[in-house]
This record gives C-alpha cells, sequence and structure tokens, in this order.
C-alpha cells in the first residue's frame, strides 16, 4: 500500500502545526495506514520550529498507531534532527533496525566460526 504523503510547505505557525498534527492523524485512520510520508523539501530553512513541527507530527502519528517518514529533507535539516535525538526516518534510508540491503558483514581471516 502507499503511503499517504502530507506535503509541508514553511515556515509554519503555531496554530498550523495543530492542524497538521490534526492531518496525520486523520491520513493514519484509513485501513492499513502506517506511515505518513511528509515532504518537508519546501519547509524552509532548518531550525527549530522546522524540528519543534516534526517533533509535534511525529507525536501525533506515534498516538494514532502509526509514524511518518521525511521525504527530500535538506542536509542541515537532517543533521540538526540527529543532533536533538529525534530520530526519524527518511525515505531511501535502511531502517535502524535492518541493515542495508546487499550490505554484508566482513570475514577476516583467523576470524573463529559463529
Amino acid at each position: 500500500m502507499t503511503p499517504a504523503v502530507l506535503v509541508l510547505t514553511g515556515p509554519v505557525t503555531r496554530d498550523e502545526a495543530a492542524g497538521l498534527c490534526d492531518d496525520v492523524r486523520t491520513l493514519l485512520e484509513a485501513p492499513r495506514a502506517e506511515v505518513v510520508v511528509c515532504d518537508v523539501a519546501g519547509l524552509g530553512p532548518p531550525g527549530l520550529r522546522a524540528v519543534d513541527l516534526l517533533a509535534r507530527l511525529q507525536l501525533a502519528a506515534k498516538r494514532a498507531g502509526g509514524r511518518i517518514r521525511l521525504r527530500d529533507p535538506d542536509p542541515a535539516l537532517h543533521a540538526l534532527l540527529d543532533l536533538v535525538g529525534l530520530g526519524i526516518e527518511v525515505e531511501g534510508q535502511a531502517e535502524q533496525r535492518e541493515p542495508a540491503l546487499g550490505v554484508e558483514e566482513a570475514v577476516e581471516p583467523g576470524d573463529p566460526p559463529v
């Protein structure tokens, strides 16, 4: 099933953030909806306002039994989210629990068998 997409254009005010949280909850009410993709390419310059918005959206999604995934985040926004400890999945990246596809663990000669 293709996840719903929420396009975020910014800067987003605190009042608009509440409406976007409602939108995330509504999108996750669809049958078998687990993820809402947030297109953040037009969000504007990365900063604490963007981090606050994404934290609110992630919380709204978790309360609705789902999660958000980011599409096209600015590298600086991605770094800022990592810095504050807000681990939001980004499209095209392997989930933290899963190894990336095609990556194999190297074995050195002389390593004991497992």
